[in-house]
């Protein structure tokens, strides 16, 4: 079984920043591997490592400044990486769903994988729509939200919980070819080893541009645009008191009689 896993960078943000027209300023910026996508990653490796994957593959969309944030998968025990990058790329501000879409089926045709598994959603854009997305495109059966998956296979078919609305969950049966996105606390993400991470170093990354994928540059013409950034404004202001608990319980008890919470 060979499975592919969907990986992004996303940026990370001081507690305190600055907007400069439709983007946070740089100096308030770092990067980091997305947070579900972690997950993801983990999922894929225990099942390599229950002998029931032969090759985990990672795939991502970005450019070259990326490659050490992804490498963090390869480092943690995915075999190789397929990087998308191209010019075309290059000045689009939000890369929607069906961008992505297009881009990632083109990959999964030339894997061509039993289990693609994709992170619930990405900490920036909060899209948490592409792995359902790419399983329509591709024609896969698939499974949203995640969070358990039976690491024991039977006649191609996954047996998975994931969670529904209102704290209900369903378990079923998925067969495969399949994709799932996976939901944070699925598992434990490990850390990635010293040796871990000289071997990623030296794992195949695998770049590629749209016109090698057979996609046409008109799929990075988003339908969305980024028209404005700003600071939600705060609906009521919070009060901290320092000392000890005796010191300032009495404050806190004359603000909740303020309130009006208590009598």
């Amino acid at each position: 079984m060979k499975i592919l896993v969907t990986v992004k960078e996303v940026a990370t943000v001081e507690d305190e920043f600055e907007i400069e027209g439709t983007a946070i300023a740089d100096q308030y910026l770092g990067a980091d591997l997305n947070e579900w996508d972690d997950y993801a990653i983990e999922e894929a490796v225990q099942l390599q490592e229950a002998g029931i994957a032969d090759e985990v593959v990672t795939v991502t969309i970005g450019p070259e400044d990326c490659e050490q944030t992804i490498r963090q998968a390869l480092a943690k025990g995915a075999d190789r990486a397929v990087r998308v990058w191209d010019d075309a790329l290059a000045d689009v501000d939000l890369l929607d769903v069906g961008a992505k879409t297009e881009i990632l089926s083109a990959v999964v045709e030339e894997e061509d994988p039993d289990l693609v598994l994709t992170g619930v959603q990405a900490g920036d854009d909060s899209f948490g729509a592409t792995g359902v997305s790419l399983a329509e495109e591709v024609g896969y059966q698939w499974g949203a939200v995640v969070n358990h998956l039976d690491h024991e296979f039977d006649d191609d078919v996954a047996s998975v919980r994931r969670e529904l609305e209102g704290g209900v969950e369903e378990l079923t049966d998925v067969e495969l070819p399949a994709v799932l996105t996976i939901q944070t606390g699925i598992n434990e993400p490990r850390y990635a080893s010293l040796r871990g991470i000289r071997q990623a170093q030296r794992k195949e990354l695998d770049v590629q541009r749209l016109a090698d994928l057979g996609v046409d540059e008109s799929a990075a013409d988003s339908a969305l645009k980024l028209t404005d950034m700003y600071e939600p404004e705060s609906e009521s202001d919070v009060t901290t008191w320092e000392g000890s608990s005796e010191e300032t319980a009495g404050q806190l008890a004359a603000l909740l009689r303020d309130k009006g919470v208590a009598q």
